[in-house]
């Protein structure tokens, strides 16, 4: 007796490659590059979606779009909240750090302006009070000292 043909069968279906990278950009999307990928991770996860749909069986992965799509649209909602909420925190900080190093600069200026009043009284014998040359202090600087607010330095009297 002669056994009978095996009936045709189908491949099993395979995993649909754009839902695994819906997951991946998807978890990612979650932990370091939110809308970066948070984008791609939505974008990956529709296709990957419709593509199952319309293979009528030859392609798996619904749980993987699934996913990619959740995690994609949860990353979305949470860059929509929080990078504002990072800019308000950090938008005064980095104002108030430029402040400061003006204000750094400034006083470093006013050190070397006072240095070279102090050379400049030494050299022409000057005592403290009398009227300065703000001309022969300024060739002792070798460069133009410049306010970065935008203000003027006064020389004033020695000392």
């Amino acid at each position: 007796m002669t056994e009978p043909a095996p009936a045709p069968t189908s491949p099993p279906p395979k995993n649909c490659g754009l839902a695994i990278w819906s997951l991946v950009l998807g978890i990612l999307s979650l932990t370091c590059f939110w809308l970066l990928t948070a984008i791609p991770a939505v974008i990956c996860g529709h296709v990957a979606w419709s593509r199952i749909k319309r293979s009528a069986g030859a392609l798996e992965g619904n749980g993987l779009a699934l996913g990619g799509l959740i995690t994609g649209y949860i990353s979305i909602a949470l860059s929509i909240l929080v990078l504002p909420l990072l800019l308000a925190i950090a938008v005064p900080n980095f104002v108030r750090a430029r402040d400061a190093a003006m204000k750094n600069a400034c006083i470093n200026n006013l050190r070397q302006i006072e240095g070279a009043k102090e050379q400049w009284s030494l050299e022409h014998k000057k005592q403290t009070g009398e009227a300065i040359n703000e001309a022969e202090v300024s060739q002792l600087l070798r460069q133009t000292l410049a306010c970065p607010g935008g203000g003027t330095y006064t020389y004033g009297a020695v000392g």
